[in-house]
C-alpha cells in the first residue's frame, strides 16, 4: 500500500499493526522522515519511506491495493492529486482519507465556547459561530465529494464521521492550540497571552482538564 504524507507516522504504525504486509510512504520533510524510519525499525523489512512530494514522485501505474492520506491530502491540490492516486491503483484498489477535527459544531462542548470567547471574531455570536460551523463542515463535505464524483475515476465512493472524545489536561490545550494556525500566526506577545488565558479556563472552569469531541470525516472510493 502506499501512504501520503505519513509525518511522525502514527497512522503508519496503525496500519502495520492492523495487517498492512507494505507501506511505501511519500513524504516530503527530511527530518519527519527520518523520524518515521527511526520509528518503524520494529516492523523490519515493511516501511520503505521515500523523501519527496506527491505531487513530483514517480510512482508505477497500476500498482497499489490501497492508498491513504491521514491527515495530509488538503496540502495537496486534490484535483490533480487523485488523478494521480486513480493512475497507481490497481482496478479494484481503494482510496481512503481522513481527518482529524478538534471540536464537533454539531455536538459544541463548554470549552468551544470559551475558546469562542477568547480566540472568536469580534462581533461574532456563540450562535452565529456555531452555524457557520456546521455550514462550513457540510460545504466541505460536499466538495469532496462532488470532486470524487466529478472525475469518473472512482466508484463506491462513500463518506462517514466517526465522533469520539480525548482527555485533554492543561497542557494538552495549550499545547494542541499553539499549532492552529489562528494562533501560531500571531504575533509572541499576543499568542502567549491568548494560550495563557486559555491555560486558565481548563484550571479554573474545568480543574486542569476535559474530555473535549473530535470529529474524523472518512472518505472512501474504489478504482473500477
Amino acid at each position: 500500500m502506499l501512504e501520503i504524507g505519513p509525518g511522525t507516522g502514527k497512522a503508519t504504525r496503525q496500519l502495520l499493526s492492523a495487517g498492512a504486509s507494505s507501506i511505501l510512504a511519500i513524504e516530503p520533510s527530511p527530518s519527519l522522515a527520518r523520524y518515521l524510519r527511526a520509528r518503524s525499525r520494529r516492523f523490519p523489512g515493511r516501511v520503505d519511506v521515500q523523501i519527496a512530494g506527491f505531487e513530483e514522485v514517480r510512482l508505477p501505474g497500476h500498482h497499489f491495493d490501497l492508498v491513504v492520506a491521514a491527515t495530509s491530502f488538503h496540502w495537496l491540490d486534490e484535483r490533480r492529486a487523485l488523478r494521480k492516486v486513480a493512475r497507481v491503483l490497481k482496478p479494484g484498489g481503494w482510496w481512503a482519507a481522513w481527518w482529524n477535527h478538534h471540536g464537533d459544531p454539531f455536538q459544541p462542548s463548554p470549552l468551544s465556547r470559551e475558546v469562542h470567547e477568547i480566540l472568536g471574531e469580534p462581533g461574532t455570536t456563540w450562535e452565529e459561530w456555531v452555524r457557520r460551523s456546521r455550514e462550513q463542515a457540510v460545504r466541505e463535505r460536499e466538495r469532496r465529494l462532488t470532486l470524487l464524483r466529478s472525475e469518473g475515476l472512482f466508484d463506491r465512493i462513500s463518506f462517514e464521521e466517526i465522533r469520539w472524545r480525548v482527555r485533554l489536561s492543561t497542557a494538552h490545550v495549550r499545547g494542541l492550540w499553539s499549532t492552529f494556525s489562528e494562533v501560531a500566526t500571531l504575533p509572541a506577545r499576543k499568542r502567549l497571552r491568548l494560550l495563557a488565558s486559555l491555560a486558565e479556563v481548563i484550571d479554573e472552569r474545568f480543574n486542569g482538564g476535559i474530555q473535549f469531541p473530535v470529529v474524523t470525516p472518512v472518505y472512501t472510493a474504489r478504482r473500477p
